[in-house]
């Protein structure tokens, strides 16, 4: 029965809201708990609805460290702190930047893999919007339906590919909604200024589809002419409804996302992280990388182990060494991509067009197998030519084995080795191996979070290669410069930035990356690298630098109590 009015509702017996008081308790953007005055909860009706004593947001945030730290397991964390931040979105940021390296793992990866998996079991709260295939003519109004009039971020997923643990239908949204803490946490972009969307076009996923809990649309994925289609009316109601929002897709398939971004890429405000993001940050390593070794990047022999995400990371590389004076040609000469079916060359006739881009000549690699040309693997690959990096983007765990990476070891004096599959088990080695196979000569960086390794009396700290060092940077760059447009000259400026910050620049010994806990600081400098490109490019207003800079700074938003 339709309720069309307040009056209809309490005709009908539906209990009454009318408690301005009650509304900002429950809001997680204004709530501030037993951090309201004494003037303030007699001011705006709160009195009796809070214990007596007033608290300092530090005092506050001491409380819920230990109610985190009393949880049993890393999943009961991660709920716990889900529900810190449906419940006050303040206190959730103060705490996470006070413990950033022992909580980012928590709300974030590994553990949000789990919590997109059991997303339907331990949903709690509505956050963000869900955007079901059998809605798909009324996208216009669901989103005019969102919390906050006014966002600078949204992340979009369809969950169809969630970090290494494939289709998780709506569960997707888990991933939406820890990519924006980050944004938030470690960009300052203001918690009220984004949004968690997930595109739910079914799931191929079994196990979900039987599940009695699942939340999503229970049904098969559509097909890629209706899937597209779908996409289609989604972006031309972001056009109309949030025309100057960033809108970042996230764990895409493969096949979809790149299409996706070349389609919109230069009609929205748009960014692809699994693309683009991994891309920048593997580069911003890697520059770090070859600096340590005191040879040019315009040098290396890249091997990559797979063939989906690895071509982003390839294509900028290869932008890289091109603005370092190599010819196209010669820069595509040094890339050496495997796939599930082996080496790419020009003899296969089952790749795309994106992965032609980097086949080798089949005449170079003929005589690596019998006649006619086989599958080359990895090991043969490594064998054959004198690999100076490898870069693994292929969920394949422990696929770096110890013949591998020794035989690579043993024609190189720094292999630089990247195991980038995440979560841990999908990871292509361990860290500990990779030091301890290359006798602690190896230059290594992961794409999920290792403990420090100890070898032969030293101690080597693991870099992360973490897109949360490029895409809060690119976002706060972009909101504070009001860009329209995300240009590949940007994200190269967000590596080389990025790259700058490297420890190991300072001390040879010291991991690629900086530590996380100077994310916030270094995503600055990010930023400003960030809008200079943006203006430089033409898709962003021109300032000087001193108002740029303030720009950027001014932007960032601390966690810290409003007055009322």
């Amino acid at each position: 029965m339709l309720l069309k009015s307040a009056t209809d509702v309490i005709e009908r017996g539906v209990p009454q809201i009318d408690s301005y008081a009650a509304a900002l308790l429950n809001s997680p953007a204004l709530n501030k708990g037993t951090a309201f005055t004494d003037e303030e909860r007699a001011r705006l009706g709160l009195n009796g609805l809070l214990p007596p004593q007033v608290e300092t947001l530090e005092e506050q945030s001491v409380r819920a460290y230990e109610a985190f730290k009393r949880k049993d397991d890393d999943l009961e964390r991660h709920i716990y702190l889900r529900a810190l931040q449906d419940t006050n979105e303040v206190l959730f940021y103060k705490l996470l930047a006070e413990h950033l390296e022992e909580m980012m793992p928590i709300a974030y990866t590994p553990v949000v893999a789990m919590g997109c998996q059991l997303f339907s079991h331990i949903y709690r709260r509505p956050r963000g919007l869900f955007i079901s295939y059998p809605a798909r003519n009324s996208i216009r109004e669901i989103l005019k339906s969102r919390p906050n009039r006014e966002v600078d971020v949204m992340v979009v997923t369809d969950g169809q590919r969630v970090l290494g643990i494939g289709d998780q239908g709506v569960g997707g949204m888990g991933i939406s909604i820890g990519k924006l803490s980050l944004y938030t946490l470690i960009g300052g972009i203001h918690p009220m200024r984004t949004l968690p969307v997930v595109l739910d076009v079914g799931t191929d996923n079994a196990e979900r589809l039987a599940d009695p809990e699942y939340l999503g649309w229970r049904h098969k994925r559509r097909d890629d002419k209706d899937y597209f289609a779908f996409v289609e009316q989604f972006v031309d109601a972001v056009k109309k409804e949030l025309p100057n929002t960033l809108l970042h897709w996230e764990d895409l398939s493969t096949a979809h996302a790149r299409p996706i971004l070349e389609r919109y890429g230069n009609e929205l405000l748009t960014y692809n992280d699994d693309i683009q993001g991994t891309a920048a940050v593997t580069l911003a390593a890697m520059l770090a990388a070859v600096s340590v070794t005191r040879e040019k990047l315009t040098d290396q022999q890249f091997v990559l182990l797979g063939a989906g995400s690895s071509i982003g990371v390839a294509d900028y590389l290869r932008a890289a060494m091109v603005q370092e004076g190599l010819s196209e040609a010669e820069a595509r000469s040094r890339f050496w991509m495997v796939d599930i079916k082996g080496l790419l060359h020009t003899g296969r006739t089952d790749l795309t067009p994106d992965q032609r881009v980097y086949a080798q000549p089949r005449e170079v690699v003929a005589s690596w197998s019998q006649p006619p040309v086989g599958t080359i693997g990895l090991e043969e690959v490594i064998k054959n030519i004198d690999a100076t990096a490898l870069i693994g983007l292929s969920t394949a765990g422990g696929a770096f084995t110890e013949a591998i990476v020794r035989e690579m070891a043993r024609k190189v004096e720094r292999p630089i080795i990247f195991p980038l599959s995440n979560p841990t088990d999908k990871s292509e080695a361990k860290p500990a191996d990779l030091i301890r196979w290359t006798d602690g000569r190896g230059l290594v960086a992961t794409g999920t979070a290792f403990p420090p390794v100890d070898f032969s009396g030293k101690q080597f700290s693991i870099a992360q290669c973490n897109n949360a060092y490029i895409f809060p940077a690119v976002g706060l760059g972009v909101a504070a410069t009001r860009a329209w447009r995300i240009t590949d000259s940007m994200m190269l400026a967000a590596a080389r930035a990025l790259a700058s910050a490297s420890p190991a620049l300072r001390d040879p010994t010291a991991p690629l990356l900086p530590a996380l806990t100077a994310a916030r600081e270094v995503t600055v400098e990010i930023a400003v690298a960030v809008a200079e490109a943006a203006q430089a490019d033409g898709v962003a207003p021109k300032m000087t630098q001193e108002v740029l800079r303030q720009s950027v700074t001014q932007a960032q938003w601390t966690p810290q109590y409003p007055a009322f």
